[in-house]
């Protein structure tokens, strides 16, 4: 498929094309942009009339990715050519988009309708445009937002993949020494466990506390829409994953602290996951400026061995769940022992990583 424009071409990359895939890397990789094909779904290529490639662009999902042009094309068309048809190709799909990039460089996106909403200087900033935006999940806030006059008011997020004991205690000790919890549940299906499996064993698990009200985690509450790792292939792993977190946690505490009044965060110490550590590091750094108190409560452990869900679905995964069971609360014990599961569970048993 060829568009006609003016000054430029453009032509839709073929991704099961090692020629194609080759044509674009090569182009990136002095802009300092690694191309991974397998991380895409669309990509176009911008040509001059000479018929020499001066820029590209490419999405995954609603995700703007390696938007890039040659240096000496930039005061052209080229860029807005890119942005506008990748733009016009998912609001057609979706009801918004996203796109992460270097600081210097929000001011080209917010020429062309993008809003800036969290930068984690000097590595990348995220904006966004479209029908559905941050203001959005906003107004879903306040309309679960509790009305009782509360002087304490605290928060959690959790993924719970699937919920253990250790996810019932964090949650049972911030509803005691607070008035009011907002229990955020990450809604992004990138779990083994998927979301409506989750949010109904929390539920479950949590039905005895009164003052406890689940939340939906959207966009932007640890998603994958927050995560600009792709282009950032010349800098430090660490330093990736602590800006991350950062930008993550800067959106929290700007847009969501303010419409529920949010004055503490829980957390659970952390001994496995270095990206659950990353967020930790954040919270201390960042919270307490939008004045919210960040309270790490020691992991519970079971015979000295602490909980997780890591732990729980490796157990699953060598055909060990009877070993883990008494690290479960009973709304996870029966679903786990249950038919429902087994897709679940094979499906633990024949993956490689995290899950």
């Amino acid at each position: 498929m060829t568009f006609e424009d003016t000054d430029f071409r453009q032509e839709v990359l073929d991704l099961e094309n090692p020629y194609d895939v080759k044509l674009v890397t090569e182009f990136l990789k002095p802009l300092g942009l690694t191309f991974d094909s397998a991380d895409v779904e669309f990509t176009l290529i911008v040509y001059n009339l000479k018929g020499d490639i001066i820029g590209t662009g490419s999405h995954m999902c609603r995700t703007l990715k390696y938007v890039a042009v040659n240096p000496k094309y930039r005061d052209t068309t080229a860029f807005s050519l890119i942005v506008t048809s990748l733009t016009e190709k998912l609001l057609a799909i979706y009801k918004n988009t996203y796109v992460f990039t270097r600081p210097e460089n929000a001011v080209y996106f917010k020429g062309l309708g993008y809003k800036l909403i969290a930068t984690s200087e000097p590595l990348f900033c995220m904006l966004e445009f479209g029908f559905e935006t941050i203001e959005t999940y906003q107004n879903y806030l306040k309309t679960i937002k509790t009305e009782n006059q509360c002087h304490n008011i605290a928060s959690i997020v959790v993924n719970c993949n699937p919920f253990t004991l250790g996810h019932q205690y964090l949650i049972e000790r911030a509803a005691e020494e607070n008035d009011f919890l907002y229990l955020f549940v990450v809604e992004e299906n990138k779990s083994v466990f998927p979301f409506d499996i989750r949010w109904k064993l929390i539920e479950k698990g949590i039905s005895h506390l009164k003052n406890v009200l689940m939340v939906k985690g959207g966009d932007y509450i640890v998603s994958g829409c927050i995560f600009p790792a792709y282009f950032l292939k010349n800098e430090l792993d660490s330093d990736i994953l602590h800006k991350q977190a950062e930008l993550d946690i800067s959106i929290f505490a700007q847009y969501i602290v303010p419409i529920l009044g949010i004055n503490k965060r829980y957390v659970g110490t952390e001994n496995y996951c270095k990206t659950t550590k990353a967020y930790n590091e954040a919270m201390y750094k960042i919270l307490p400026g939008y004045g919210v108190d960040v309270i790490e409560i020691t992991r519970k452990s079971i015979d000295d061995e602490y909980i997780s869900a890591s732990l729980v679905r490796n157990h699953i995964k060598n055909n060990q769940l009877e070993n883990i069971l008494n690290f479960l609360p009973l709304s996870t014990k029966e679903f786990l022992l249950s038919n429902e599961s087994n897709e679940i569970k094979e499906k633990i048993k024949k993956s490689e990583g995290r899950h």
